[in-house]
């Protein structure tokens, strides 16, 4: 019998919708519903008339009025998108924040990989600097599909609240291609690319429920964060009290501030943590 050969590198994956997670507001409300005539409030409202009155996803309802409204407009195309996400506001400290814990993570032989998973738009996302510069392993958005012109004209993707779940699935296996069915293959424990217990979710709000509480209760850690501007904490005090979330703090992602000491201290953790699990598997692997 050869002799265990260890686990694998340890990977940390950190996990964040994008909408008041790293951005203040919903990135549509950045330029687009603006450049269509609407004012926010009123752009939101229409879209949920649209999903009540037709039994409709929410997302697929403004996936549609942002289709319906361009006609006429603007060129609604991926270019036009990614341009509108080149201008979305991300909250302080983003900017730096994946390369800092990058490092810090290297010093502490801790692999630490960005996913995003948001009902936002794909496209824009893509479009921001910070996606630019390939900070994240994967973006899970929604996204359109293009016809031969390269006009946007029916969704390729809806991701809402509950089936945000399934790239966490994806993560833990390595299974990251949406069309790979590998994803529900069974996977031993010690295979796992990335545990539950390696996984971070930063989120804001309810939509985030799901995502949070399966992380929650497989070991790992949910993070809700709320505006540093308006220092409002309902949603995050809600959240602790009904279990979804370990922790909260200010979106701040500079340098010395709450989340970066936590997100320190966590990946801290990790590196302590998987010795005890190098050893567990070890000892396992001898008794068979």
């Amino acid at each position: 019998m050869s002799g265990f050969s260890g686990r694998k590198d340890t990977v940390l994956a950190i996990c964040y919708d994008f909408d008041k997670t790293l951005s203040p507001t919903d990135m549509q409300a950045q330029g687009y519903i603006q450049s269509v005539g609407y004012d926010v409030g009123e752009f939101w409202k229409k879209t949920n008339i649209l999903a009540e009155k037709n039994e409709m996803d929410s997302n697929l309802a403004y996936m549609y009025v942002m289709m319906d409204e361009a006609r006429g407009r603007l060129v609604f195309n991926r270019e036009k998108l990614q341009e509108y996400g080149s201008k979305v506001v991300l909250f302080p400290g983003v900017e730096e924040w994946f390369d800092r814990l990058n490092e810090y993570g290297r010093e502490k032989g801790i692999t630490v990989e960005h996913y995003i998973i948001s009902s936002g738009l794909k496209e824009m996302i893509e479009g921001t600097e910070i996606a630019k510069k390939g900070v994240f392993k994967k973006i899970y958005a929604s996204s359109f599909f293009y016809d031969d012109r390269g006009v946007a004209t029916w969704p390729a993707q809806v991701i809402n609240y509950t089936n945000k779940t399934q790239y966490l699935f994806r993560i833990e296996k390595g299974v990251l291609d949406i069309n790979d069915n590998g994803v529900n293959e069974y996977f031993a424990p010690e295979n796992m690319r990335v545990p539950f217990r390696n996984m971070v979710y930063i989120g804001d709000s309810d939509t985030d429920i799901p995502c949070m509480k399966l992380v929650n209760i497989n070991g790992g850690h949910s993070i809700g964060v709320y505006n540093p501007e308006t220092m409002n904490k309902d949603r995050v005090y809600k959240m602790l009290r009904d279990n979804r979330i370990r922790y909260f703090a200010p979106a701040d992602y500079r340098e010395g501030t709450e989340l970066d000491g936590l997100l320190k201290n966590i990946i801290d953790k990790t590196a302590a943590y998987e010795v005890l699990e190098t050893k567990h598997f070890k000892d396992v692997y001898e008794t068979k």
